[in-house]
């Protein structure tokens, strides 16, 4: 990643993929992402029943899917049997073919990390562990054990990180730095608590995620973040005023729905 506050303009990460067009977490989501220009692709990560990192935002499936529980209750088989695109596109063509994988079927952090290594520029993946979960650390050191098959897990200090893992909770970056000292980790806040308002984080986080609410009630923040030496990285910005808040106050990287629709706002 840039120093803190080099960016000309902030990075543009896709939100779950271009998910204002696509149903979130797809791999035709994220596709479309990568061809509309994003920088980085943001995802939400949960474990099976049977120990499988899948790209899932709710505790359950039955939001995004045909099918319906708790992911951690239901093994990969069964999740690769319910069809998680058609309640964002009715119209879609389920017969289409991206890659080895079911255009609806659940997707596999693995298939995501492999779309992201063979794509024909370089892609940062911004991880989100979701908690709580009734497996714990486990996330984490699945999580690990995922990154390091692909060579991501220990990015040296001379090379920018492919990889950062985001958290609200505090101990599941403590577990992220336990197995993955040089993976950069990014404390997500929906309010800033009381003892980090001057722009420090917990120790060992190296990014400050706070929501785009916290920035249009403390613009002030991202300075003093920055003056911490953290970077800040913004939650989710779809709205043109927004990006022009962000861009203004240097901020370094915003996750958004329509990422082709950003880095043309950015662009001009």
């Amino acid at each position: 990643m840039a120093p803190t506050g080099s960016r000309v303009r902030p990075q543009v990460v896709a939100h779950r993929g271009a998910s204002q067009d696509r149903a979130e977490h797809t791999l035709q989501a994220y596709v479309l992402a990568l061809e509309a220009g994003a920088e980085a692709l943001e995802c939400d990560v949960r474990l099976t029943a049977d120990g499988h990192l899948v790209c899932v935002h709710d505790r359950r499936i039955d939001r995004t899917s045909s099918g319906r529980g708790p992911v951690s209750t239901l093994p990969l088989t069964e999740l690769e049997s319910w069809d998680f695109r058609s309640w964002k596109e009715p119209w879609a063509d389920l017969d289409d073919e991206l890659d080895e994988q079911p255009a609806a079927s659940v997707l596999t952090f693995e298939a995501l990390c492999g779309l992201a290594y063979d794509w024909d520029r370089p892609v940062q993946l911004a991880v989100e562990a979701k908690h709580p979960t009734r497996y714990a650390g486990l996330v984490e050191r699945r999580l690990v054990e995922m990154l390091r098959r692909f060579g991501w897990a220990d990015p040296s200090a001379y090379e920018p990180a492919r990889v950062r893992v985001m958290s609200f909770s505090w101990l599941s970056l403590r577990r992220v730095r336990q197995w993955a000292p040089t993976l950069p980790t990014v404390f997500l806040m929906e309010r800033v608590p009381l003892r980090f308002r001057d722009g420090s984080l917990p120790l060992g986080s190296r990014i400050a995620g706070p929501s785009i609410h916290v920035l249009r009630a403390h613009p002030g923040y991202v300075q003093r973040a920055h003056a911490a030496g953290h970077e800040v990285h913004v939650w989710v910005v779809n709205h043109d005023d927004d990006l022009a808040l962000c861009r203004q106050l240097g901020v370094d990287a915003v996750i958004t729905d329509k990422p082709g629709q950003v880095r043309r706002l950015f662009e001009t």
